[in-house]
């Protein structure tokens, strides 16, 4: 009865595990340690397939049998077995139990039958200008995508408010639009996403399509995509419905050329994607990867859900460049081979048909009706992201380094080299606090040794390698270049 009490004041509803029905469709459920419900009409089941296990022959049944002949069997062989009730007996043990005796929390009942905090007021809800001030708080650069992203979103909850007012269900109907985001490794993609998310409190699902098989296969089913955002939604289905699902590295799942074997992880994945793109009733798991007979699932609609890919596409700009430069001719009038080599907005001029000579099926890029390109990071674009955002990297040390009472600076020639030494790894804003901690190592290292250091002043010579830090003292406040040496007579 505790259980039961508890569950009512969590809003939560407990199913059977073996037909995953919920408490109030079933009756009341019998629990048993660890965690196990079970209804009457299941147990019953249980009982009977055990009574049919006591026979020698075991329980498998006989092709065309009839009913008198197995009654009279079962009338034989529970006589032979009264000295033994449990010969020939096979537990039922229903698997790894990991708590999935919980489904959508139930609707908080107001005046109109809904919870309130379903449905998203479009008032409450800022406009364009107001997202991309608050995605440039976040974001160094990448004007254009952030414009891009502020007005699909603002325009598809607008749509999802519309869809949800009795008024206009017979009106024009407004289609979602779907984005795909192409850029370089380490220029914002995921970063975006995540932010835009943070600032909307709407659910947000953030999965990688490196690891989607087809169905059947090792590996993650597509479905496990929206069962990563209810798990984000508390479970709540109405709640999931109305959320964003990022789907990072879709590159990765290009069809592969010259491959005699079936493509599993490519061609076959885009094709499991359609049905979640377009807008479908898909049975999701609760609470795992794959559909399998010991997990409940539940049924969501993605009519509402907003899908954001994105990848990096190595390898696109050339298949851009070539189409570009086709045409070109020899003469006096003719234009270059070369002529997009240093052109910094080439992803930018990307179509159909280079997505489709990369490896992408047509159905699934006509699902993706907005196509934009984030630019590369250059290194000016580099030293702002080291200062300027809310969570920048330097202020993330500075604050580690006020912990112990010390105060940390960066001149302005050490920010340019570290933007200078990130930008030869080429691996974009993530190599910014690889370059970082390799700097820092020694000096997180050795401040703690001594109380009376107050600030520290990272040089360009320190990162060069041809002097160090700049240190200064709490007492006199006078730098120093080196510790001074402590007297060790007497």
């Amino acid at each position: 009865m505790d259980d039961k009490n508890e569950e009512k004041k969590d809003g939560y509803e407990s199913i059977c595990v073996m037909c995953h029905r919920p408490e109030s469709v079933c009756g009341t459920l019998l629990r048993m340690p660890p965690n196990i419900c079970l209804c009457k009409d299941c147990l019953q089941k249980s009982f009977d397939l055990m009574s049919m296990t006591m026979r020698p022959g075991g329980p498998a049944p006989v092709q065309n049998e009839s009913k008198e002949d197995t009654e009279q069997k079962e009338g034989a062989d529970g006589a032979q077995n009264d000295g033994n009730p449990f010969f020939n007996l096979r537990f039922i043990i229903p698997g790894q139990m990991q708590n999935q005796t919980k489904l959508k929390p139930k609707k908080k009942e107001t005046g109109n039958g809904t919870d309130p905090s379903d449905i998203m007021d479009i008032k409450s809800l800022p406009s364009p200008h107001e997202i991309k001030a608050r995605l440039d708080e976040y974001v160094i650069g990448q004007d254009h995508a952030k414009k891009v992203i502020s007005v699909a979103v603002y325009n598809h909850y607008k749509r999802v408010k519309r869809q949800d007012e009795e008024a206009f269900k017979d009106e024009v109907t407004i289609e979602k639009s779907n984005m795909l985001m192409i850029g370089p490794t380490g220029c914002g993609k995921t970063y975006l996403v995540q932010t835009l998310a943070r600032l909307l409190n709407v659910p947000l699902a953030i999965t990688d399509a490196t690891s989607l098989t087809e169905a059947g296969y090792i590996g993650d089913d597509v479905e496990s995509v929206l069962s990563k955002l209810l798990a984000n939604a508390d479970n709540d289905v109405e709640r999931a419905e109305q959320g964003i699902v990022f789907i990072d590295e879709i590159d990765k799942i290009a069809k592969k050329k010259n491959t005699t074997s079936r493509d599993v992880s490519g061609e076959s994945v885009q094709q499991g994607l359609l049905k979640l793109l377009e807008g479908s009733e898909v049975e999701v798991p609760v609470g795992a990867s794959s559909k399998n007979g010991m997990v409940p699932t539940t049924t969501v609609n993605t009519r509402n859900i907003l899908f954001i890919c994105g990848g990096a596409f190595p390898g696109l700009d050339e298949i851009v460049k070539n189409r570009l430069t086709k045409s070109f001719t020899m003469g006096f009038n003719s234009n270059l081979k070369t002529k997009y080599d240093e052109d910094p907005d080439l992803l930018a001029k990307t179509n159909m048909e280079d997505l489709r000579e990369y490896g992408m099926i047509p159905e699934f890029i006509g699902r993706l009706p907005m196509i934009f390109a984030l630019r590369g990071l250059d290194k000016e674009a580099m030293k702002r992201i080291l200062t300027e955002p809310k969570n920048a990297i330097i202020k993330q040390y500075q604050k580690l380094f006020a912990m112990d009472e010390v105060k940390l600076c960066f001149t302005d020639e050490a920010l340019g080299l570290i933007a200078e030494k990130a930008l030869a790894k080429e691996t974009g804003a993530r190599a910014l606090r690889s370059v970082l901690e390799e700097f820092m190592l020694d000096i997180m290292y050795e401040i703690p040794k001594d109380k009376n250091i107050g600030k520290v002043i990272i040089t360009a010579d320190y990162i060069n390698g041809t002097g160090g830090p700049i240190i200064e003292m709490r007492t006199a406040n006078v730098p120093l270049i080196a510790p001074p040496i402590s007297n060790a007579q007497g």
